[in-house]
């Protein structure tokens, strides 16, 4: 199928999975939950209300004084650096099938574009994003949730898909703020699936793209926060689909990661799950991507520009942000930043820009 009428038939419908409450109830002893849907292609629901491909949208926060904080001690997961099952692929491939460098490791170049960014690009982006200068999408309402500490740290909890093209998008923001509270050691290329419009992305670690399984950890440091990843995995040449929920939460438990186990809990027990990427950035939760950057101008039927790009253009867009896609990626960090810097007292010299004091008072953080 051609790649235009591919996204026009993904933009078309927005397929749900709902996940069985009674199920829940068996796997998850004492978490009570709802019904919960699968959010898709050509438009993504946060907290009820719908937000589409071309406007920047501001929603309420809100509190839940009934959510039962963690604070615990444990580990981290260092993941493997090589999937023997899912080793990396260098065969070059053309757009919509392609798999060209999926699960190979940033070099050194790469990897500083996304570590060693100066502040100027966060400060400039951020400041287009409060005078409304972006054409693309940019989200900001969260959930006010307490923080999730783990060894005395605020934490952010990210749990994506790897067949997912809003997470595929997504990712790039979030190397970009987390990059300044800490670092990457490396980072993976990926893509979304196949069937998802295999954009381009990053990974947090090599990707079990033959099946289905629940990737967990990166290889990132910061003295400021942790960062716990939990990543669904299924064929990555199909096309977009997240294990049900009670699968999932089996296979982290199995891991015996205490906190991974208590960060998924916490997802469940915020009870508002309502699709992939889901992020819990210290006090504040986005249901969803912050951003909906597909290209330099919103996507249309015919093009979803990210998707002819290739990693290494764009890492030289973020390398030299005059795009509006670039843009659009460093305001979404910045937004990022803004949610997490309330969480650390501002602690971090990012959380001192300008643009991020301006987002954290307009947005309420």
């Amino acid at each position: 199928m051609p790649q235009s009428q591919k996204y026009q038939a993904q933009k078309a419908q927005v397929k749900f999975r709902n996940v069985s409450y009674a199920a829940i109830l068996l796997s998850i002893v004492a978490i009570a939950l709802s019904s919960y849907s699968i959010v898709h292609q050509g438009r993504t629901v946060y907290l009820n209300k719908t937000v589409y491909l071309n406007r920047t949208v501001y929603l309420n926060s809100s509190s839940n004084a009934t959510l039962t904080p963690f604070n615990i001690s444990g580990s981290l997961i260092t993941p493997l650096y090589y999937l023997q099952d899912s080793p990396p692929i260098l065969a070059n491939g053309s757009f919509g099938k392609r798999l060209t460098n999926l699960n190979v490791q940033l070099n050194s170049s790469e990897l500083g574009i996304i570590n060693g960014v100066p502040d100027s690009y966060f400060e400039k982006a951020g400041m287009m994003y409060l005078n409304r200068s972006l054409v693309n999408t940019v989200v900001a309402g969260t959930k006010s949730v307490p923080a999730f500490i783990l060894n005395g740290k605020p934490s952010v909890i990210y749990f994506g898909s790897i067949t997912c093209i809003f997470c595929g998008e997504n990712r790039w923001a979030m190397a970009l703020a987390l990059s300044r509270f800490g670092s990457f050691s490396t980072l993976f290329k990926g893509y979304s699936s196949l069937g998802d419009s295999d954009v381009p992305t990053l990974y947090w670690a090599p990707a079990h793209y033959n099946q289905s399984a629940v990737d967990l950890g990166s290889f990132y440091s910061s003295n400021y926060i942790n960062f716990i990843a939990i990543e669904d995995t299924d064929p990555i040449t199909g096309g977009f689909n997240l294990q049900p929920m009670q699968v999932i939460s089996a296979e982290i438990n199995s891991s015996g990661n205490l906190a991974y186990q208590d960060a998924f809990k916490y997802i469940l027990q915020i009870n508002n799950f309502q699709g992939t990427p889901y992020t819990i950035w210290g006090t504040n939760q986005l249901g969803g991507a912050d951003a909906i950057d597909f290209g330099n101008a919103p996507p249309t039927n015919a093009n979803l520009s990210l998707t002819y790009m290739t990693h290494a253009q764009v890492l030289s867009s973020l390398g030299n942000p005059s795009s509006q896609f670039a843009l659009t990626e460093y305001a979404a960090a910045d937004v990022y930043i803004a949610m997490l810097c309330p969480s650390i007292n501002n602690s971090a010299p990012v959380c001192s820009l300008p643009a991020i004091q301006g987002i954290e008072k307009q947005n309420g953080y």
